[in-house]
């Protein structure tokens, strides 16, 4: 089963950008996606083409902001949208879809902003959505991807020093945020199958010919439980892939 995670940064936008085309070369079990920038019936209008795939979606209040969707071939048992905090629940933010063996949660993190504005939210965010899927965890092992907006170490950045304390992505308390999910038993997929892999990122900057340069960030991640680890076949990153600032994340299991 290959599952794939991407920040489309607009799911209309990418529509126009070979997505189609993407999807075909990827060949995903189920596609999780994150910051759709979409209401649940433009989602569906946008992906009209796609077929073979059931299609869900939570979108934020605020229209054209935040949203997430999972699209799979297989139906899941289940469908839930948010984690059950109100604090939490307007942004489009999480949806579990629960399959025979195990519960896949995709994640748009929220970013803690240029000027960390959203630093105090972000902590209260990741206390949350931990305890959110610890919970889950104790029905199933829990799969979890997406955006989760935090370089975690040195290694998943390019440059680790001038962003360590000053750029939102690589302040210490989200570090802690990671270190809670790892602690907790959480595995970064990617790093379980290639510990010492740099150089791999999946979002880079508008500016400056980031991506070219490959000046990126590793901040989209697949995390599973550590009881689930050893049915990881394969981790990887599709950075060739183009039509967001971020690229796609995909395991195999």
């Amino acid at each position: 089963m290959r599952l794939v995670s991407w920040n489309v940064n607009g799911v209309r936008a990418v529509m126009k950008k070979d997505f189609l085309a993407s999807l075909e070369e990827m060949q995903p079990d189920v596609l999780c996606l994150q910051e759709t920038k979409a209401q649940d019936d433009q989602v569906q209008e946008a992906l009209a083409e796609l077929e073979g795939y059931h299609i869900y979606s939570n979108s934020a209040e605020k229209k054209g902001y935040s949203g997430t969707a999972i699209i799979t071939k297989e139906r899941p048992l289940s469908i839930k949208n948010d984690i059950g905090i109100d604090e939490h629940d307007t942004e489009g933010r999480v949806i579990c879809a629960e399959y025979e063996d195990f519960y896949l949660v995709t994640v748009y993190t929220p970013n803690s902003g240029s000027e960390l504005k959203r630093l105090p939210y972000r902590q209260t965010w990741d206390k949350a959505f931990l305890e959110y899927i610890q919970t889950l965890e104790q029905t199933k092992p829990v799969l979890v991807c997406g955006d989760l907006n935090v370089a975690h170490k040195d290694i998943d950045l390019a440059r680790p020093k001038p962003n360590y304390n000053k750029s939102a992505g690589y302040m210490q308390e989200e570090i802690d945020g990671m270190d809670a999910y790892t602690n907790a038993g959480f595995v970064d997929s990617f790093r379980h199958i290639h510990p010492e892999q740099g150089e791999r990122y999946s979002w880079w900057s508008y500016r400056a010919g980031a991506r070219q340069r490959n000046i990126g960030w590793r901040i989209d991640y697949f995390l599973v439980s550590d009881s689930f680890k050893d049915r990881i076949k394969n981790a990887d990153i599709f950075d060739q892939v183009m039509g967001s600032d971020h690229c796609p994340v995909m395991i195999e299991i």
